[in-house]
């Protein structure tokens, strides 16, 4: 018998996805599952989620919902973490007031300053997630997918050192996927291995029967121009191995692509994106519920498409599966050329022991030169929440290549400013209000 707590259960389309992915392992034993979220309707959403899958899958699955979070995580074996501190409101603030003071932002989850204010507002919940789970599960695992991935894998590496927390993100697998279907090659088959930061890792390896594949992809755009207008195909010709995450996400990684409308309309941009993908989440939501309360069957993804590696994680811990996975972790010798301590992405093995990253070696010089930005912005953010200091958070940001390459340093001080009033509830409070100018 296992335990899984979901955190965030109110996310209910990726807990749908989880509960299938989890279910169609007909080898392990009957579950219990827990849900836990602070929407009362989206809990119940959840709950009727997981046992409607259950049900469609002719599976046993022990559902409980369960308000309080201490409460949900007694006793648990395993906790999946996907709690999005403010829901769509907070998003919106994260990309649409960096907007009005001049500043393009695609996603705003990851880095840059909407990441920055993602990280701030949802480290205190992982604090509490981490007192939690040292009085009554303490042996658990925790898998976080909560975004900004390395932030919170490096904060609660510094509140909680002593629990089993790993982030778990799909970008490694889905960019082999794509490329090989882009290439024309079956991705069974192939070996594959990247290593850097959560959504910035670089595709060193990826070849088929002893053969590099790279030589393919680079044919392949050659002969499709459209290619070169890709944001991930103008940094793969730039650095010389493939990014992984989509060009929506990598383009606000860089202060190459988003600085100019020139830029923009030559990689097909899309600024404020994720406001549709988010609205498009919540309108699928609003569905889930309407079938649910008429009775009717959730749709259900197909096999193929079960790539989400908290159930994968869960398979080889319970059974004894053994698997290869990428998977974030604190860098204790694991990159030589990223700082260690930092929070970085690397294959890892699971099985009935556990997980246990394995040893990258040197990731490429140029790909680390944009990583050590990237985990430049991740540690002034963290260092800014650990001691209070509210200078560290615009730091932060001056940090970030994007931000800089649009704003000047004193915009990038009143748009700060105006990101910690629009989320002062959920900011700790020594962070709190403006900051005079320098």
């Amino acid at each position: 018998m296992a335990t899984i707590t979901f955190l965030g259960a109110g996310s209910v389309v990726f807990t749908r996805q989880l509960v299938v992915d989890l279910l169609r392992f007909e080898d392990l034993p009957t579950l219990d599952l827990v849900l836990h979220d602070i929407d009362p309707d989206r809990l119940d959403v959840a709950r009727g989620t997981a046992l409607n899958v259950a049900r469609q899958l002719g599976r046993d699955l022990r559902v409980r919902a369960e308000p309080e979070r201490r409460a949900a995580l007694d006793g648990a074996d395993f906790a999946v973490n996907m709690v999005q501190v403010g829901g769509i409101d907070a998003t919106r603030v994260d990309l649409e007031v960096p907007a009005k003071h001049g500043l393009r932002q695609t996603i705003g989850d990851t880095t840059g300053v909407g990441g920055v204010f993602r990280g701030l507002r949802t480290f205190p919940v992982l604090s509490g997630i981490a007192d939690d789970m040292r009085a009554v599960c303490p042996d658990a695992w925790l898998l976080n997918y909560t975004n900004p991935m390395a932030m919170n894998v490096w904060w609660l590496a510094e509140v909680a050192p002593e629990l089993k927390a790993v982030g778990l993100c799909h970008s490694v697998y889905w960019t082999v996927h794509d490329l090989c279907e882009l290439v024309g090659v079956p991705l069974e088959g192939t070996h594959y291995r990247a290593g850097g930061v959560n959504h910035q890792a670089w595709l060193t390896e990826w070849s088929r029967d002893g053969a590099d594949l790279y030589p393919l992809l680079r044919r392949r755009i050659a002969e499709d121009p459209g290619l070169e207008r890709r944001v991930r195909v103008e940094i793969f010709s730039r650095i010389g191995f493939y990014p992984t995450e989509t060009s929506e996400h990598s383009a606000e990684y860089l202060g190459w692509f988003l600085r100019s409308d020139a830029q923009v309309e030559r990689f097909r941009l899309r600024p404020l994106e994720y406001l549709q993908i988010s609205e498009d989440n919540v309108a699928e939501y609003e569905q889930a519920r309407t079938v649910l309360a008429a009775g009717g069957d959730l749709p259900l993804h197909d096999a193929d498409d079960a790539a989400e590696y908290a159930p994968q994680v869960i398979h080889s811990m319970l059974t004894g599966t053994p698997r290869v996975i990428h998977a974030n972790v604190v860098n204790h010798g694991l990159i030589d050329n990223l700082p260690q301590g930092a929070v970085v992405e690397v294959p890892a093995d699971v099985d009935a022991d556990g997980l246990r990253p394995q040893r990258f070696g040197s990731v490429p010089t140029a790909g680390a030169a944009l990583n050590r930005s990237y985990l430049s912005v991740a540690e002034l953010t963290v260092a800014a929440a650990r001691t209070g200091d509210p200078r560290l958070v615009r730091q932060a940001v001056l940090a970030d290549p994007n931000a800089s390459s649009t704003l000047t340093p004193d915009r990038i001080w009143a748009l700060c400013d105006a990101l910690t009033a629009a989320h002062a509830r959920y900011l700790p409070r020594a962070l709190g209000g403006t900051l005079d100018q320098p």
